[in-house]
Order: structure tokens, then C-alpha cells, then sequence
């Protein structure tokens, strides 16, 4: 296993796929690696396509200590207050642009918000996740779902594969908002114009007087690819898409295999 010295200063870790196991429990080895960090001052922050009401299990592993960079870097979540302290939103007119441009061009597309407190959907967006467990969020028409800012726009298509999905998107739109993939299926997440989970790190970083060189990343899918790419230091799990296996400094093992623990451990134990 590759040791730095000195330790970063910050770590980053993507949550699902990554940090996470593929149930979306924090292991209680991976806990430990986490709690090794700040005991050893350094900065722990995840960086998540989750949205803060997923953040729970996660805030309550780390006994709410610490930031979380949520939706793909438009929203900063303060575990311990539970509380939004930072947002980067899309506006009602760029979404209604961007729905309207994806919907003439690619048929069968579903969408889905995710607002600062709570997210809407079509009637035929297919829920996942934690989503598809729960009653929750607001069906509602195209026209209610763009009325106001949000963090997130969710596009989803039945049967396309994601990667195509992504290209087609960036064609049709990239120059009104951010497009990444994240999930597996074909679900286009989209965030605000430059807002990417870099974007968001880097300006975390940069408030706490840490540079690019003293951060280490982890991550498992596209939507990580700008993280990675910015820090000084950066792991994909085994079980990583192609591509940031390709991108990568380092691999370590897969997420079901406490891949990001086995890194920490090395750093700060």
C-alpha cells in the first residue's frame, strides 16, 4: 500500500460504492479508519451525490462530526447541526430550458428535483434507492417541478445505457448546467453550471487554508471524476467504473472490502 508522508490534511471519500458497503452500511472498520483521521486532526469531508436527508446512517457512524459536500457539490450539510450551510442552486429558467431541450430530443426520459428540503418527481420517474423504500417527495407535474430552485434535476430513461444517456445530455444541455452519472442505472444527474463536487472541495479547502497536495480523494463512478482529478492523491475502489480505474493514481480494494479503511489505516494508525 502506497504511504504519504507527511498525512494528508484533508480526506475526501465518495459514499456509495466507495466508503460505503453495497447495503449502504458504514462497516464498523471503516468507522474506525474515519475516527483515526480526525483523531488525528485531519479533515474528514464526504463527498456525495446523496442529498442531505440520505445522510443519517452516515452522521450517526461518525457520531455527527464533521461536513458533508452532498448533491454532487451543490450543497454543503453540517453533520453535527443537521443543517444546509451552503447551497449552489439551478434557477427555474435554466431548468424549464433544460427540460424542455431533453424531452423534444430524447423520448421516454422521466424527471426528478432534488430541492434543499425534500425533492418532487414525475409520475413515471422510477424511484431508487432510498427512495424506493420510503413514502416520500411530491408527484407533480413538469411545469410545478422547474417553479423554483433546486439542487439537483434527475433525468432517467428506461432502457438506455448510462454512458450514451451522459453523452447525449452533454450535447443537448452541458452549456446550461453540470451532467454526471453515478448510479448504474440510466440516471442523469445534473447540478448548476461549473458545480461539481471539485468545485465545492476546492472551495472547502481553500477556507482552511489546505492545498490540492494535501488532499486525498476516493471514488467509484464518473460523478467522482473532477475530485479525482483535483487532488493531490487519488484512489478508486476495485469495483470502480472503467473509466476512473483509468484516471486514477491508485486502487485499493472494493468497497465491500473496506478498500478506503485499508488506505486510511496505513495513513493515520
Amino acid at each position: 500500500m502506497p504511504s504519504l508522508s507527511p498525512a494528508p490534511r484533508l480526506v475526501a471519500t465518495d459514499l456509495d460504492g466507495t466508503a460505503l458497503r453495497a447495503d449502504g452500511t458504514v462497516s464498523s472498520r471503516t468507522a474506525a479508519a474515519f475516527a483515526d483521521v480526525e483523531r488525528a486532526g485531519a479533515m474528514l469531508v464526504f463527498v456525495t451525490g446523496r442529498p442531505p436527508r440520505w445522510m443519517r446512517v452516515v452522521a450517526d457512524a461518525v457520531r455527527h462530526h464533521g461536513l458533508a459536500i452532498c448533491a454532487n457539490g451543490a450543497l454543503v450539510y453540517d453533520l453535527h447541526t443537521e443543517r444546509i450551510v451552503e447551497s449552489h442552486l439551478i434557477e427555474p429558467e435554466v431548468l424549464e430550458e433544460v427540460v424542455a431541450q431533453l424531452r423534444a430530443n430524447v423520448p421516454e426520459l422521466a424527471f426528478s428535483v432534488e430541492y434543499e428540503g425534500g425533492f418532487a418527481h414525475e409520475s413515471d420517474f422510477r424511484l431508487g434507492g432510498m427512495d424506493s423504500k420510503a413514502v416520500a417527495g411530491l408527484r407533480v407535474g413538469a411545469s410545478t417541478l422547474t417553479s423554483r430552485p433546486c439542487a439537483k434535476l434527475l433525468a432517467l430513461h428506461p432502457e438506455m445505457d448510462p454512458d450514451s444517456l451522459q453523452e447525449a445530455v452533454q450535447e443537448l444541455v452541458g452549456h446550461l448546467v453540470t451532467a454526471t452519472h453515478s448510479s448504474g442505472r440510466a440516471l442523469i444527474e445534473m447540478s448548476a453550471q461549473g458545480v461539481t463536487k471539485a468545485s465545492a472541495l476546492a472551495a472547502l479547502s481553500s477556507k482552511n487554508g489546505i492545498k490540492p497536495d494535501e488532499v486525498i480523494a476516493f471514488g467509484d463512478m464518473p460523478n467522482d471524476l473532477p475530485m479525482l482529478a483535483w487532488a493531490g492523491t487519488s484512489y478508486a475502489v476495485a469495483n470502480a467504473h472503467p473509466d476512473v480505474l483509468a484516471a486514477v493514481d491508485h486502487v485499493t480494494a472494493a468497497n465491500d472490502d473496506d478498500g478506503v479503511a485499508l488506505v486510511l489505516e496505513n495513513l493515520y494508525r
